[in-house]
C-alpha cells in the first residue's frame, strides 16, 4: 500500500512538472513538431530567408515585427496575414500598415505546400521566420517551438485595441504585456528588437513639435538629439522614416540599450523603459556590459511570447494560403 501511495505521489509530481512548469507541452507546442511530417520545413524557411535578406536586408525588421503583431492580437495564430475584401482585417489597422514582407511569407508557404501539402501552419512560419531574420545577420539563435494552427478570424478593431502604441507609458506597457502572460523583463528584452529597422516620423513627431499641446518638445528626449531628428522629420510628416538604431540599424546588437540609456530612444515607449526600476536596470546592464545577456534573454522571451494564445490540436486549421481573403 505504501509503495502504491508513493508511486501515485511521484506520478502526480511528474505531471505537475510537465504541465505546470512546462506549459508549452500542455499547449501542444514543441521543438521539432514537424520532424516526421515535414522534416525539411525549417531548412526550407531558412533558405528563402537567407536569399531574401541577401537582396533586401531591410525586410528583417518588419518580418520580425510581424511575429509580435500576430501574437498580441488573438494569440500567435497567423491572423495578421489574412486579407479582407472590405479592408477590415488586422493588417488594415494603422499599426500594421507599416508591416512588410507578406509576399515572403506567401513564398515560403508555397514552397512548403509543394514539399509537405497541408502540414505546416502559417502561424508557425511567422515564428520560424522571426528567428531566421534575427539569426541570419549574426544575431541570436533559439529553438522555435512549433505546432501552432491557424486562426480563421482577423479583425481590424482587435488590432487597434491590443497592439501597444508607441506613445504608451511604462504603466500601460507593463499592463498590456502582463495581459498576455508576459513580464516587465520580457517587455524590456523584446523591446531590444528595435535595434534593427526604421521608425516613421509620425510615430514620434509629437515628441519633437507638440509634446503637451503647447508646441514643446519631450523633456525626456536628449536635447542634443532633437535637432538631428527635426532635420529629417518636419512637422506633420507621416511618411519619412529614420533609423531606430543609427549606424547599425541592419545589425542585431545591444546598441539599442545604449541609445535608450542616453535618452535617444525614438519612441515614447522606448523612453518609458527608464521609468521603471526593473526595466531601467536591464537597460543600464546591457548598455554597460555590451549586451552581456541580451542574446540569451531575447531567445527565452520570444519563445515565451510565441506561446501566447496558440491554437493547437484540432483547434483552428492549417491554411493552404496564408493571405486568404476572408
Amino acid at each position: 500500500m505504501a509503495t502504491s501511495k508513493l508511486f501515485s505521489f511521484l506520478f502526480l509530481q511528474m505531471m505537475f512538472v510537465l504541465f505546470v512548469l512546462h506549459p508549452a507541452n500542455s499547449q501542444g507546442l514543441k521543438v521539432g513538431f514537424y520532424a516526421n511530417t515535414c522534416p525539411e520545413a525549417e531548412a526550407i524557411v531558412e533558405k528563402i530567408i537567407v536569399q531574401t535578406l541577401s537582396r533586401a536586408p531591410s525586410l528583417a525588421a518588419p518580418l520580425l515585427r510581424m511575429h509580435f503583431h500576430d501574437c498580441f492580437v488573438r494569440g500567435c495564430d497567423g491572423s495578421v496575414l489574412l486579407n479582407s475584401s472590405t479592408n477590415q482585417a488586422e493588417k488594415n489597422a494603422i499599426p500594421n500598415q507599416t508591416l512588410r514582407g507578406f509576399q515572403i511569407i506567401d513564398k515560403i508557404k508555397s514552397a512548403l505546400e509543394k514539399a509537405c501539402p497541408g502540414v505546416v501552419s502559417c502561424a508557425d512560419i511567422i515564428a520560424i521566420v522571426a528567428r531566421d531574420v534575427v539569426a541570419t545577420p549574426k544575431g541570436p539563435f533559439w529553438e522555435v517551438e512549433t505546432g501552432r494552427r491557424d486562426g480563421r478570424v482577423s479583425n481590424i478593431t482587435e488590432a487597434l485595441l491590443n497592439l501597444p502604441p508607441p506613445t504608451a507609458n511604462i504603466s500601460t506597457l507593463i499592463k498590456d504585456w502582463q495581459q498576455k502572460g508576459l513580464t516587465a523583463k520580457d517587455l524590456v528584452v523584446l523591446s531590444g528588437a528595435h535595434t534593427i529597422g526604421i521608425g516613421h516620423c509620425g510615430g514620434f513627431s509629437n515628441r519633437l513639435y507638440n509634446f503637451t499641446g503647447k508646441g514643446d518638445t519631450d523633456p525626456t528626449l536628449d536635447p542634443n538629439y532633437i535637432p538631428k531628428l527635426k532635420s529629417k522629420c518636419k512637422a506633420g510628416d507621416q511618411t519619412t522614416f529614420v533609423e531606430m538604431d543609427p549606424g547599425s540599424f541592419k545589425t542585431f546588437d545591444e546598441d539599442y540599450y545604449t541609445l535608450v540609456a542616453k535618452r535617444r530612444g525614438l519612441f515614447q515607449s522606448d523612453a518609458a523603459l527608464l521609468d521603471d526600476a526593473e526595466t531601467k536596470a536591464y537597460v543600464e546592464l546591457q548598455a554597460t556590459t555590451r549586451g552581456s545577456t541580451f542574446f540569451k534573454d531575447f531567445g527565452v522571451s520570444i519563445v515565451k511570447m510565441g506561446r501566447v494564445g496558440v491554437l493547437t490540436g484540432k483547434d483552428g486549421e492549417i491554411r493552404k494560403q496564408c493571405s486568404r481573403v476572408l
